[in-house]
């Protein structure tokens, strides 16, 4: 069949909610995913309901079949996390520079109507300017994050010279269910869902004063689905995608515990390498050209993870 949508990493955290996102509202959807950190129980359910190719978005010949009648990408594929780019920044670089490029020849040569790329807030570093605005200079501190700022300049160098109508969106601290709290280098917050649900002290790198714009899936997916039908003065640029409200790490284990019911104290461990220690959307922009702003605020957005979570599988 011909989808309207292909979502690369369909089977990890935030592709595998946009694939459901998307069938909820009767689209056709394709998905590549090698399942090398997506997980098949993601999709559980959907077999019938989507076409599902298995493969490396590195590998030429799995990009072409991938894109063939499709309208919009939404390029999600990528090794994830900045602690697994320190240790291996071969392999960061190899599926997140060489897949995006490869991903966006194919796009290109299928005459995609939209490109959209999923990018990171770990691209402006350390910087102590808050909140985060696109026009600041970015500073990585990690592989994966010099990965993603790479990324956004190649989709606006296929926009400028290909034509190929790309966008790209800097996440902060995407949360929300079907993210893994049993990989080494998972996110904050199904640690503490999964570590207060089992009566443990969840840990805490640092001080637990470093600040983040934790911000719920399901923003991140309409701000997907509104660069698909944004106006062409959005092509090529980037845009923040957050909720513009910045809580420290021991606020959202206190907030966790108040929803949860605990009477739990997290522990505190070193601050890892490549962290930053502030972070804080200016969404200004992607609600002036892309008409998006955050429908779900965090404490919402966690009452649902926690529900998800915790309830019978």
């Amino acid at each position: 069949m011909n989808a309207e949508y292909l979502v690369t990493g369909g089977a990890g955290f935030i592709g595998s909610n946009t694939v459901r996102y998307l069938l909820g509202r009767g689209a056709r959807v394709r998905v590549l995913d090698d399942f090398s950190t997506g997980r098949r129980e993601n999709l559980a359910g959907l077999e019938k309901d989507i076409e599902l190719i298995e493969g490396d978005i590195r590998d030429p010949a799995a990009a072409r079949s991938a894109t063939v009648g499709v309208r919009y990408v939404l390029h999600m594929a990528a090794i994830p996390s900045v602690p697994r780019s320190i240790e291996d920044p071969m392999t960061t670089s190899d599926v997140n520079i060489k897949g995006t490029l490869n991903m966006l020849i194919a796009a290109r040569d299928a005459d995609v109507e939209r490109f959209v790329q999923s990018s990171s807030s770990s691209v402006y570093g350390d910087t102590a300017v808050l909140p985060k605005r696109e026009d600041m200079i970015p500073a990585p501190m990690s592989p994966y994050a010099l990965s993603k700022l790479v990324n956004e300049h190649q989709c606006r160098l296929f926009c400028e010279l290909y034509g190929l109508k790309t966008c790209a969106l800097r996440y902060f601290n995407v949360y929300g269910p079907r993210q893994n709290p049993k990989s080494q280098y998972a996110a904050v917050v199904p640690i503490f869902i999964d570590a207060f649900g089992k009566g443990r002290s969840p840990v805490i790198y640092g001080d637990g004063q470093q600040t983040r714009d934790f911000t719920y899936v399901e923003n991140v997916i309409e701000a997907n689905l509104a660069c698909c039908a944004a106006p062409e003065s959005t092509l090529g640029r980037v845009f923040n995608i957050g909720c513009g409200r910045r809580m420290t790490v021991n606020e959202l284990a206190e907030l966790l515990v108040r929803i949860m019911g605990k009477s739990i104290a997290p522990q505190h461990a070193p601050a890892r390498q490549g962290d930053v220690r502030d972070s804080q959307a200016d969404v200004s922009n992607a609600a002036k050209a892309l008409g998006w702003t955050p429908r779900v605020g965090v404490e919402d957005g966690l009452r649902r993870t926690v529900e998800w979570f915790l309830s019978p599988s």
